[in-house]
């Protein structure tokens, strides 16, 4: 990382809004149709169509613009942005320009240096392009085929300040904005279908300059670790030309993952480079303030929130805390597992264990799998309760996990409740003793950790059923 430069990073991202219908017509907006299925004229640009406002999509817009602390306008328009582009049929894109929804907002992010209030210039609405398909043509070299099913997507653009001065910051950044997103529940976030896209802007500049260097904008990043890599990569190919006296061109770059570098793509455009005029056919948009009122009473908790809550209120560690609210369904199931079990820390080492190591084996997300609250805080009181054991927990925990059958049913199927009948362990017990005489010696010798080895002896003629607590005292008083 540069010494005598300070990075400075700002990134737009285009969030796709889980809306059933596009932006300004009906044609649905689900993924996976074949190609040019969701297409109406509207979407597909021919002439004399007008597009309609979709309402749902300005409700989305200002919740997110709430989320990150913008102003909401009471005044907004739509622009058409001019250029060509082969999966653009109209030769123009409607977006808003001067008069965005949301502005001068910010969002708090953590990293190891710490924590930092990013700024977030502006919310826009836009409606997104077609899809261009280069394989499967007659002739690759002379063309390529066009999908429309995209078009007309509503997007949201969140432009942030320059305020990021490292790839780790712009991660967190990106990491924050998602979680928020979801648990919104404004969008899938999903950056395989395209849901999320981000555009990064870093330059370099001397440290103590408050002038900004001269940027690049890298584009086609498909994952936060492309983001960052890209970025780390992006500044040591500046700061070696800089450290040359060579100059910086500003210029957009696309990120190669094969290469491990970025490749210039093409001169960066400047706004007057798209002769954004107001749309014709939208009349500007007025936003009440009884219409934000009533949106703000339906934001829910947002993760920054729930965080800081979770610490104070379970008096979780920041890393338990910062893992549950990663996910907004792993946090409502941690929530509402304490009121059927109220140990907070043990049920979130269940979860970041047991729980999360499930999950990733067998690909599911916390919303498609069988356990739920109940069942959880139920299992969890039967260890307390010594109905069974920890290890055998954890036998029981994978059943439920596979047929979401209840802890209690699986425990008396499986035979599987914990032996704590002082005659029925004294017998194993005796005869552990019996049979393990050098371990015996050992103990009475001052060698304690035989201890563990004769109560893991029982415990494995029970198949893990004993009371382990009631063996290790057992052992203690029968062998001392």
């Amino acid at each position: 990382m540069a010494t005598n430069y300070e990075t400075v990073i700002g990134l737009e991202v285009h969030l796709q809004l889980s809306t059933e219908s596009k932006i300004f017509c009906g044609c649905s907006t689900s993924f996976g149709a074949d190609p040019n299925e969701n297409t109406c004229p509207v979407c597909v640009g021919l002439p004399g169509t007008l597009p309609v406002l979709n309402k749902k999509v300005v409700d989305y817009a200002i919740m997110a613009g709430l989320a990150l602390n913008c102003e909401i306008a009471e005044y907004s328009k739509f622009d058409r942005k001019n250029y060509f582009y082969p999966d653009l049929p109209k030769a123009y894109q409607i977006s808003q320009y001067d008069l965005p929804v949301a502005q001068d907002g910010q969002i708090e992010i953590e990293t190891e240096e710490g924590i930092f209030n990013i700024g977030v210039t502006r919310v826009h609405l836009e409606e997104d392009a077609g899809k261009l398909i280069h394989e499967g043509t007659i002739d690759k070299s002379t063309g390529s085929l066009i999908d429309y099913n995209r078009g007309g997507i509503p997007l949201i653009e969140i432009v942030s300040e320059p305020d990021m001065r490292s790839p780790a910051q712009a991660r967190a950044y990106l990491t924050e904005l998602k979680k928020t997103m979801e648990y919104l529940d404004i969008s899938d976030c999903n950056m395989e279908e395209g849901s999320l896209r981000c555009d990064a802007n870093v330059s370099l500049r001397p440290v103590g300059q408050k002038e900004l260097g001269v940027k690049a904008e890298l584009k086609n990043m498909n994952s936060f670790s492309s983001v960052e890599k890209g970025l780390e990569y992006e500044v040591a190919r500046q700061k070696k030309l800089l450290d040359n006296n060579k100059e910086v061109v500003q210029e957009t770059r696309t990120w190669d993952e094969k290469l491990n570098k970025t490749i210039s793509m093409r001169g960066k455009e400047e706004a007057h480079d798209y002769r954004y005029f107001p749309e014709p056919d939208l009349v500007p948009l007025e936003i009440s303030r009884e219409w934000v009122a009533e949106i703000n009473e339906t934001l829910p908790e947002l993760p920054r929130e729930k965080y800081k809550r979770f610490i104070s209120e379970f008096s979780l560690p920041a890393y338990d805390a910062g893992v549950l609210t990663g996910d907004k369904e792993m946090a409502l199931l941690f929530e509402e597992t304490i009121s059927y079990f109220n140990d907070p820390k043990t049920i979130s080492n269940w979860i970041m264990s047991e729980y999360l190591r499930l999950l990733n084996e067998s690909e599911l997300t916390v919303s498609a799998s069988k356990i739920d609250a109940e069942g959880l805080g139920t299992m969890l009181k039967m260890v307390d309760d010594g109905v069974i054991s920890g290890k055998i927990a954890k036998t029981v925990f994978e059943k439920m996990f596979e047929t979401g059958d209840r802890p209690a049913a699986i425990v008396e199927e499986e035979g599987l409740k914990q032996i704590s009948d002082s005659d029925k362990l004294a017998e194993i017990v005796n005869r552990i003793i019996a049979d393990n005489p050098d371990a015996v010696e050992d103990i009475q010798a001052g060698k304690d950790r035989a201890i563990g080895y004769l109560v893991g002896q029982v415990m494995k003629e029970t198949r893990g059923k004993a009371n382990p607590g009631m063996v290790n005292k057992m052992l203690r008083e029968k062998v001392k």
